[in-house]
């Protein structure tokens, strides 16, 4: 029977990393379709993936994306259901049936929070701790514990909530930008639930960003996403305090002028959440 499920990957320059994820995702039982977006990589990789995975669809972009070329991945899939890998993380075998099958059984579901494992030695990621212990309310109309966040490299999507709220944002870009769309999804009614049994594989590239730049990526995103989603007392406080960093930490000065260049555009898409997820979202910050 054909998979219910698609993995979309979006990748930039990590041509080896990707060809390892792409035979695991090859090899499982759950027989999933796959979709490469390719954040317009120099080292070939769309070419590399056109001829040694024969039945992968790939779509080569001219200009990098960040985050939203996932969302060109969603809109190309045929499936009712789309999880996410990083060109680095793969799903373990039957973590994609699982998945199809909870959100046939709770109609009300838009994202599966799964459980991250770290590394050849399988070490269990501490977000997954921290949302298996969710403080919000219990929600028996979901498979687990409810969240409102995740880590996209192991999330799978109902499709059609997805596309509803428009997917990852263009003004976030990178990092940090699965927490708007956990505001989104919560906003427009649907539910988010952590499942233990749903389990991704991350082998972290050591292709990637310095820790200092991803922490001023985060910093930028923590700003925008407040102005972006809540209310304005929170997102000027955030506002003031990377400014206020700015003076002593590096990461926060190279946060500064990005956030301020993209602070129109956050504005312009600027809606506030429903109460009750603001509720919950204040809650999480004060556990």
């Amino acid at each position: 029977m054909a998979s219910r499920v698609t993995v979309v990957i979006a990748t930039r320059d990590r041509r080896d990393e990707l060809a390892h994820t792409l035979r695991r995702l090859r090899g499982l039982p759950d027989r999933p379709e796959i979709i490469v977006v390719d954040n317009a990589s120099a080292d070939g990789t769309a070419e590399a993936v056109r001829r040694d995975f024969p039945g992968v669809r790939v779509l080569a972009l001219r200009r990098n994306l960040g985050a939203v070329a996932r969302n060109l991945g969603v809109e190309e899939a045929r499936t009712p259901y789309v999880a996410f890998s990083d060109d680095d993380s793969w799903w373990e075998p039957g973590a994609l049936d699982t998945a199809a099958e909870l959100f046939d059984a709770h109609p009300r579901l838009g994202l599966i929070a799964g459980r991250p494992l770290v590394g050849d030695e399988r070490r269990p990621d501490p977000i997954a701790g921290l949302m298996a212990d969710s403080p919000l309310p219990a929600d028996d109309r979901l498979p687990g514990p409810a969240v409102l966040g995740f880590l996209c490299c192991a999330a799978i999507v109902r499709r059609k909530a997805f596309l509803e709220v428009g997917g990852f944002s263009e003004v976030l870009f990178f990092v940090g930008e699965e927490r708007l769309l956990a505001y989104d999804l919560a906003a427009a009614g649907w539910g988010l639930s952590y499942v233990s049994s749903v389990v991704a594989v991350h082998r972290p590239s050591p292709v990637r960003d310095s820790a200092e730049r991803r922490r001023g990526l985060e910093l930028r995103n923590e700003m925008l996403t407040a102005w972006l989603r809540r209310p304005v007392p929170l997102a000027l406080a955030r506002t003031l305090s990377l400014a206020g960093r700015a003076a002593t930490s590096a990461a926060a000065r190279s946060a500064w002028p990005s956030a301020l260049v993209r602070l129109p555009a956050a504005l312009r898409d600027r809606r506030r959440l429903p109460e009750s997820v603001e509720r919950h979202a204040r809650l999480l910050e004060t556990v």
